[in-house]
């Protein structure tokens, strides 16, 4: 959220759609929150970073930091929500999403077709 993968990340997505432009892109960008980070930067570089998603990602789904906290803190239980447990949670969305790319069946069967569903 606002970190090292708004500069790298689309610097990065950037040079993968230069050599492979006809493939498909998926990102998954969690959005910075003052309840998680109180880097005052983040805001800025996560803003700043969505032009490179859009121009070079086909398919961008967009995490709320704040959302995340809320979760652990409100759902979980959890006092003092870590990154640890952020992430945990950040990896069962884009597990979710991406069942149907690794398990058969008739829906969003690759990632032109879950573009397109979504």
């Amino acid at each position: 959220g606002g970190g090292t993968g708004s500069g790298m990340g689309t610097l990065l997505i950037s040079k993968i759609r230069e050599e492979y432009p006809d493939r498909m892109m998926c990102t998954y960008s969690v959005v910075p929150s003052p309840k998680v980070s109180d880097t005052v930067v983040e805001p800025y570089n996560a803003t700043l970073s969505v032009h490179q998603l859009v121009e070079n990602s086909d398919e961008t789904v967009c995490i709320d930091n704040e959302a995340l906290y809320d979760i652990c803190f409100r759902t979980l239980k959890l006092q003092e929500p870590q990154y640890a447990e952020l992430n945990r949670l950040v990896s069962i969305v884009m597990s979710g999403i991406t069942t149907c790319l690794r398990f058969p069946g008739q829906l969003n069967s690759d990632l032109r077709k879950l573009a397109v569903n979504m």
